[in-house]
């Protein structure tokens, strides 16, 4: 036992060597701070317990050479900021840690940060919100997808997802003058890579027309709809492409919302009762029976509309999954992140 700690404890101190060594460049803009964290090959799956203040990295970049780079890119009302005002400057105060142990513990590594301003007449925060997301516009439709926060209240703040946690994909469609319409996400796949080639290598997430087989290997589902023209997937976070930039690829569809079958649908597999059910109408959910097998079919109705429906490639990310319990001593009890 003795031999173990001492070993942790060696260990531990050569982490800590290694991010000390490590590039930081602050920049503070008028009221919010950039941070960029270079660190080695080794922390980069380790990135979770990187923090500014409460703060995770709000983005993690993977470098060719494998080392990374931890972004913080917050507004002075986040991450628990020290405002001091002294004389005639205003001075907003934090710190940079690596944190492998619970907050109980002391960091293995401290870096101070301070943006000192000319104190104004008057101080009014305002709201930053650089969450990953885009909106791209076609056919007169506008197509939104973006990771939400926990809460589901807003965009997430950080590309960091513990292995294990969920991630809130949340999709819409701006239907302007268009009839109501039904936003589904008819295939999703995970890659390492922004761009898909015929070559890449993909993990499944929704295929066979809208079946979401996350939803049987973990506790994926799409969560009950607030309105028709947006949908929330609320996935589980998974080992592929552990601590490298992943992307989500989906290919989502405006539908008739009075048209569902077998080709057109979002079903979700319930483990309690070991069947799929149709997220938009449970009664119906023998449209997803198809989701064991292969889903062809097509009613005539659906046909004539096909020509009326739009389709878009959206792609969400760089998204870093990181498994928490990889810590550099295994049996070192780890901490839900802030």
């Amino acid at each position: 036992m003795v031999t173990h700690l001492y070993l942790g404890v060696i260990i531990l101190a050569v982490f800590a060597t290694t991010v000390a060594n490590a590039d930081i460049k602050v920049v503070c803009a008028k009221d919010s701070v950039k941070i960029t964290w270079r660190i080695s090959a080794e922390l980069v799956p380790h990135a979770a317990r990187l923090f500014l203040g409460s703060c995770m990295p709000s983005r993690l970049n993977v470098l060719p050479t494998g080392e990374g780079e931890a972004l913080f890119n917050y507004h002075f009302a986040d991450c628990k900021f020290k405002k001091l005002m002294k004389g005639k400057r205003l001075l907003y105060q934090n710190e940079l840690t690596y944190r492998p142990q619970p907050k109980s513990k002391p960091a293995a590594f401290v870096y101070p940060i301070e943006c000192v301003y000319k104190r104004p007449e008057k101080w009014i925060p305002t709201f930053l919100n650089p969450g990953m997301g885009f909106s791209e516009g076609r056919g007169g439709l506008v197509f939104h997808m973006a990771l939400l926060n926990e809460q589901l209240t807003g965009v997430a703040k950080t590309n960091i997802i513990p292995l294990g946690s969920f991630m809130p994909i949340w999709a819409a469609v701006e239907q302007k003058s268009h009839q109501p319409l039904l936003l589904l996400m008819e295939e999703c796949v995970a890659a390492t890579t922004p761009e898909l080639q015929p070559g890449s290598q993909v993990y499944p997430i929704i295929s066979n027309k809208g079946c979401l087989l996350e939803s049987m290997r973990g506790n994926s589902l799409f969560l009950p709809r607030y309105h028709s023209s947006a949908i929330v997937l609320y996935l589980q976070s998974f080992k592929f492409g552990l601590g490298e930039e992943v992307y989500i690829h989906c290919k989502l569809v405006a539908w008739d919302p009075d048209v569902l079958h077998e080709t057109k649908k979002a079903c979700h597999h319930v483990k309690e009762t070991g069947r799929w059910e149709l997220l938009d109408d449970p009664l119906k959910s023998s449209l997803c029976s198809c989701c064991d097998s292969t889903c062809t079919s097509r009613p005539k109705r659906g046909v004539d509309w096909e020509s009326h429906s739009f389709s878009h490639n959206s792609v969400l990310g760089p998204l870093i999954i990181v498994d928490p319990l990889d810590s550099v001593v295994h049996n070192i009890p780890q901490e839900s992140v802030v």
